[in-house]
């Protein structure tokens, strides 16, 4: 796809890509030719505590370029794809205003659309209905309402995997509120961007995608991270979580991918396939950020896995700045 710059004034860059896909290196390696500072859009880097299996920054990346929205909240509280678009936003006029430039890396795609295109208006939350569903899920698992969700919500259910819980409980909370599929919520409750904030149109946000030619030097990629946070203690990590007593598994926090399985590998007693459990969970991550990011039309990409890759995402990446 083209690389060309925007015509519109760029805000800020975005560089987004499947977990594994080398952001980071990408990130750093930019750092060294251009004065940017990352904002980090990623919603299990937000939480204290979680560091191993979020692949933070270490110590001296974040010493030696500035990352933001990184251990800002406790893992018991809950962060937005609103909020989060709230904070990006006056996070990039600060750094502008210092004379630098921003960039946002990630892989939480939901928050990419809340900046770049803005949030559909949608039901609020309704306790009464998560509790029934809470109470369904409890007695036929998340496979018997992913399987619900399917019957009444077809597109959102296709997209979903039958265990992804905490997405599967808002489709049909979202149906059985109003009536109407969250699809067509997505389809025909969207308000334009430049009615949410004066006219900024998505192209002043121009986002690069690293996108794999192979899969399994991606599955390959995966496996190796997810030894490697095996090794630097992941399962530790969650054990000190788990002893907090206001921590518990439903929490948005400990339903990320590697956490959730490490959790209940702890909860079963039984840690002989949580490495199989974690890394095809993780898989299956990164198949739904590959997903989401080929439906966004004006997104440049860039084969990651190539040799050229890191020069090829540097060459498209400098001239938005």
């Amino acid at each position: 796809m083209s690389a060309a710059p925007p015509t519109t004034a760029v805000q800020a860059v975005c560089l987004a890509g499947p977990t594994a896909a080398g952001k980071s290196a990408v990130a750093m390696a930019l750092a060294e030719l251009l004065p940017i500072e990352i904002i980090s859009v990623d919603s299990a880097q937000v939480y204290r505590g979680l560091d191993i299996g979020t692949a933070k920054p270490s110590a001296a990346d974040r010493v030696a370029v500035p990352h933001h929205l990184i251990d800002i909240l406790d893992p018991s509280e809950s962060y937005s794809a609103a909020r989060f678009a709230a904070d990006a936003r006056r996070l990039v006029g600060e750094i502008r205003g210092r004379g630098r430039l921003p960039l946002l890396v990630g892989g939480t795609m939901l928050y990419f659309k809340a900046l770049r295109e803005g949030l559909d208006a949608m039901p609020a939350a309704d306790a009464e209905v998560r509790a029934a569903l809470d109470a369904e899920a409890a007695a036929q698992g998340w496979p018997a309402l992913h399987a619900k969700l399917a019957r009444v919500d077809p597109i959102t259910a296709a997209r979903l995997a039958p265990a992804d819980a905490q997405r599967i409980q808002r489709a049909l909370e979202v149906y059985r509120v109003s009536g109407r599929p969250l699809s067509a919520w997505h389809r025909d409750g969207a308000v334009s961007n430049a009615d949410r904030d004066g006219g900024i149109p998505a192209e002043a946000w121009p986002l690069l995608s690293l996108e794999p030619e192979s899969r399994p030097w991606l599955h390959a990629r995966i496996a190796e991270r997810f030894d490697a946070m095996r090794a630097a203690g992941l399962l530790d990590e969650v054990r000190a979580l788990r002893a907090r007593p206001n921590l518990h598994a439903e929490l948005p926090a400990l339903r990320c991918v590697g956490y959730r399985q490490a959790w209940n590998a702890l909860e079963a007693g039984d840690e002989s396939r949580w490495r199989d459990a974690g890394i095809a969970a993780t898989r299956q991550l990164a198949k739904r950020q590959l997903t989401w990011l080929r439906s966004i039309q004006d997104r440049s990409v860039v084969a990651c896995d190539r040799p050229d890759g890191l020069a090829r995402a540097l060459m498209t990446l400098k001239p938005w700045f």
